[in-house]
């Protein structure tokens, strides 16, 4: 009832705000059955759209990993708990992961940010490999997706833009990846898809303006390079 509500409610935000979503290769998320949904990580508010997309389509509801240091704040905390996030304690990561093997086992979508952190720069960085690990012991596809336009709302170091802005968001969702080979081999194989899925993104997406905050630097953009990013994030965030 709580995530139901809560789609609700960024469905207007949406209608609200005027922002245009871009579709591209939605049919490939499953009907039934558990997948990993690996996502790439450029703004705060990345999980709502892959969300709410994976419910327009078919209904099934995506349980997020997010990180436990969120239910700090009361409200953050009830929605988690409403909308059955699986919580990550970065100390004691174990507990979590048992519990998205056992839901993905269920027949659940799970989705989670293989990068653990927000990318500064835009692009693809280094993977932690638990969403290997969870498809491999649970026996399911990862599936790499990609949510770009999202960093103009809500960018990590820079003012949020929450007002009626109508900007485009792009979501991509590519081809599933089976359940194969060693935990490092299957990260590299989605680090990969990931990668080339966010060139088509950004190329469907449309012009990225020289010097704009909001487009990577190898795009002509000021954001951080990688390496400049990797500098402003020497701990875990």
């Amino acid at each position: 009832m709580i995530y139901a509500s809560l789609i609700s409610i960024l469905r207007l935000f949406n209608l609200v705000t005027g922002h245009r979503i871009i579709r591209y290769g939605d049919h490939r998320l499953p009907t039934t059955g558990g997948a990993v949904l690996a996502i790439n990580h450029t703004s705060y508010v990345d999980f709502t759209y892959i969300g709410l997309d994976a419910k327009r389509r078919d209904g099934r509801l995506i349980r997020f990993m997010g990180k436990i240091e969120l239910r700090k704040n009361p409200i953050i905390r009830w929605l988690m708990w409403g909308c059955k996030v699986i919580p990550v304690d970065r100390s004691a990561g174990a507990g979590a992961y048992r519990a998205a093997v056992d839901e993905l086992r269920k027949g659940e979508i799970v989705g989670i940010y293989p990068e653990a952190t927000i990318s500064r720069s835009y692009e693809i960085k280094t993977m932690k490999t638990g969403a290997a690990r969870m498809a491999l012991e649970a026996g399911v596809p990862i599936i790499p997706s990609i949510v770009w336009g999202s960093q103009r709302i809500a960018p990590k170091g820079h003012p949020h833009n929450l007002g009626r802005t109508k900007t485009p968001v792009l979501i991509a969702v590519g081809e599933p990846i089976p359940p194969t080979g060693t935990a490092d081999e299957l990260t590299a194989l989605l680090r990969a898809a990931m990668v080339a899925l966010l060139h088509e993104a950004q190329e469907a997406y449309g012009p990225h303006p020289a010097g704009e905050v909001w487009v990577p630097a190898r795009l002509g953009g000021s954001a951080p390079t990688v390496a400049e990013a990797a500098a402003m994030d020497p701990t875990r965030n």
